[in-house]
């Protein structure tokens, strides 16, 4: 991350780039460096200014927010954090990572009211974390092949259940990894995507129009079945419980309320590898911070497996290079030859 840096707001109330401009010249790292009233307006900006980070709101007039990531992106990439009230089905903000924002931060309320301040924290941490972004965000090539696998014969296990925690960068790159399983995938997928509340459902149903996999934003007491891919609600844990007839089932609690996130990676990972036992394969991908290191622990302490994504193809290198550090990885694999490395395992 640059020591300083330089931040263009872009808003079409004035009042709100008033506030996000107070908000993040609280950081001593944050400079920001110029403002624009809509898209257009932004673009003639970026090219005066060259900024390392744009805070941008999607619903404008004129050229909106989307109209102007799409257009950024392919004059010359650079690390959008999205920070609207966007619209009542939030598809746009969907639409927005799909267009290559790297975050996304909600806006409490569409007033212009002091109400705004109370996302100054966040603001300021996402835009640190954007800055680290290395844009643009790589379109894997083709598959080349899969490297061999480091330390562990994948025909000593047998796989029962894969569950994969992702943060940053996490929606592009599930969207990428998940249609590439097909409809067969013999046993159930479990995803934490740290993801604002409201989002996950719909990000499950724009996933699921895509894969051969059914995938479902997971709901309380469902069975874990084959050709199913489960993502955890926003807002709350999930973990699994095993039925007096033997079948697993998701479980959905608040509780603990101590973790950085909720859903939580290491929750997730813990309790698969209480009920799956050896039969666990984590993958941890893209996202910053350590998420995923106690989870990946536990694991391996019962003889499950873990791959970490490659720095390579990372938009955060910091879930995963936290598990390599602390010796839990396996293999590390780009997303290109995820899948492939995934079936093997199998």
């Amino acid at each position: 991350m640059k020591d300083i840096i330089r931040v263009l707001v872009v808003d079409d109330s004035a009042f709100v780039r008033k506030v996000v401009t107070q908000m993040l010249s609280r950081s001593p790292f944050i400079e920001v460096v110029g403002i624009a009233r809509d898209g257009d307006d932004a673009l003639a900006k970026v090219e005066e200014l060259n900024p390392d980070v744009i805070t941008l709101d999607l619903m404008m007039p004129g050229l909106d927010g989307i109209g102007f990531l799409r257009a950024q992106m392919a004059k010359r990439p650079i690390p959008v954090v999205i920070c609207s009230i966007a619209d009542q089905s939030g598809e746009s903000a969907l639409e927005a990572l799909d267009a290559g924002a790297v975050e996304f931060i909600q806006k409490p309320t569409a007033l212009a009211t002091d109400k705004v301040y109370e996302i100054a924290d966040e603001l300021i941490a996402k835009v640190k974390m954007a800055a680290r972004v290395s844009m643009p965000m790589r379109v894997p090539p083709a598959d080349a092949g899969a490297p061999e696998l480091r330390g562990t014969s994948a025909a000593a296990h047998r796989t029962t259940i894969l569950v994969i925690g992702i943060s940053t960068g996490g929606p592009q790159a599930l969207r990428y990894l998940i249609p590439q399983l097909p409809a067969d995938f013999p046993i159930p997928v479990v995803m934490v995507l740290h993801m604002p509340v409201g989002y996950t459902e719909m990000y499950a149903r724009r996933l699921d129009a895509i894969a051969a996999l059914n995938v479902v934003e997971a709901g309380q007491s469902e069975l874990l079945r084959a050709g199913t891919a489960f993502l955890a609600p926003a807002g709350r844990h999930l973990t699994f419980r095993r039925a007096l007839d033997g079948s697993v089932r998701t479980h959905l609690d608040l509780r603990p309320v101590t973790t950085p996130h909720r859903p939580s990676v290491d929750v997730l990972f813990e309790s698969s590898a209480q009920i799956y036992g050896a039969g666990t394969l984590g993958v941890v991908m893209t996202g910053m911070g350590d998420e995923g290191v106690l989870g990946a622990a536990h694991i391996k302490a019962q003889g499950g497996r873990v791959i970490t994504e490659a720095k390579s193809s990372c938009v955060v290198y910091g879930m995963p290079r936290a598990v390599v550090e602390a010796g839990l990885s396996d293999q590390a694999v780009p997303l290109e030859q995820l899948s492939k490395r995934i079936m093997e395992m199998l």
